[in-house]
């Protein structure tokens, strides 16, 4: 009896399946990564296992769902701990303030700054403090500061002489010489986000509230104006190594303009789906996208639309490494890091635990150096 029984197929089994499974990765991906221990930390594992006890004894359903959140979340081999990546250095900031992660896994906190971005060699890191615009060397010496209201979005570009940084305060988009002098408003009002166009020139890409604007930061000329058709925040704009692409996300849309601002791709989510963020790999134009999708991310590659990786839950982002080797993903849900190989996806370095290591959720800001060797 017990045999047959359970041969017999449950009506809409799958669809309570996929409901159950939505609900339960939704609450998971919600919950802010706790470390284990203290009596926050054990209410969290009790509250998890009276919830997955539920859906247990519910029906087939609810054990099969069980078992897909045990198997799939989070890249089982991993390393316990960021022993070294997989080049370069990368910063990232967390709750407590701005880290620099060494080739070699040596990890150095910065303390009180909320964003971060790397000089365009590497020898320097401007921060964005609440009423502050610093530029520190990597081992936390300041080299100076500016006071600004409301400071973000610092990003630095230019060449070994010659150094300009864009950011937001209060009163617009400003940008500064690399030795903090020159301070100017070049966009009043704006809020960016901002990037710079790589190549010669300082040049700076930026989306208003009604349209993609390219602006010389030198002379305020404006060389293209593009209506963007962005209706929700953006969430990511950015060019192409080459400067003759340019990226602009949102959640809803994700758009490529030309070098003179003509719009030559389109791409929107399925629907019910959100982009969470993409970048284009250096030295190409392909670009990877990250989108969510009932309760699983996906990054995957839009000229080809082939998966690049998968998993249960939230990314956060995704960061290619300076030569294009590598692709960083932040895996919220799994609390993990996971390096994949760009040309050779099946090749996966994971890293557990970040949250703890960084004291928060850690957001990778930047990845710089490609002189470093691979390890």
């Amino acid at each position: 009896m017990r045999a047959r029984l359970e041969r017999v197929r449950v009506p809409r089994a799958d669809e309570a399946r996929e409901r159950a499974l939505a609900v339960t990765l939704a609450a998971y991906a919600a919950r802010e990564p706790l470390p284990v221990g203290g009596r926050r930390g054990r209410w969290v594992v009790v509250v998890l296992a009276a919830l997955a006890l539920g859906l247990a004894v519910v029906s087939p359903p609810g054990r099969a769902v069980v078992d897909q959140v045990r198997e799939v979340v989070g890249v089982e081999r991993s390393a316990p701990a960021l022993f070294a990546l997989p080049s370069g250095r990368i910063l990232a900031t967390s709750a407590d303030g701005v880290w620099v992660v060494e080739h070699d896994g040596k990890k150095r906190l910065l303390p009180g700054s909320r964003e971060a971005s790397w000089s365009p060699f590497g020898r320097f890191v401007v921060t964005a403090r609440r009423n502050e615009l610093a530029a520190l060397e990597p081992d936390g010496d300041v080299r100076w500061t500016l006071a600004r209201p409301d400071v973000r979005d610092a990003r630095w570009t230019g060449s070994a002489t010659d150094t300009r940084i864009a950011y937001v305060d209060r009163t617009g988009i400003r940008v500064v010489a690399g030795d903090g002098t020159g301070d100017r408003l070049l966009a009043p009002a704006e809020q960016g986000p901002v990037a710079w166009r790589p190549g010669a020139g300082h040049v700076l890409a930026y989306v208003s509230a009604s349209e993609l604007r390219v602006q010389d930061a030198d002379t305020g000329r404006v060389l293209l104006r593009a209506n963007r058709g962005i209706d929700s925040p953006v969430r990511a704009i950015d060019w192409s190594t080459d400067g003759r692409r340019l990226l602009v996300l949102d959640a809803r849309a994700l758009r490529v303009f030309g070098a003179r601002g003509r719009l030559v791709r389109r791409d929107d989510p399925p629907a019910g789906a959100r982009n969470v963020d993409a970048a284009f790999q250096p030295g190409t134009h392909r670009l990877l996208v990250a989108r969510v999708h009932r309760g699983q991310s996906t990054v995957f590659d839009l000229a080809g639309g082939r998966t690049l990786f998968n998993g249960t839950g939230v990314f956060d982002g995704i960061t290619f490494s300076p030569d294009g080797r590598w692709l960083a993903i932040e895996w919220r849900t799994a609390d993990q890091w996971v390096f994949v190989r760009a040309d050779a996806p099946r090749t996966i370095r994971a890293v557990s635990g970040i949250a703890t290591q960084f004291r928060g959720t850690p957001r990778i800001e930047g990845w710089c150096c490609p002189q470093e060797a691979e390890r």
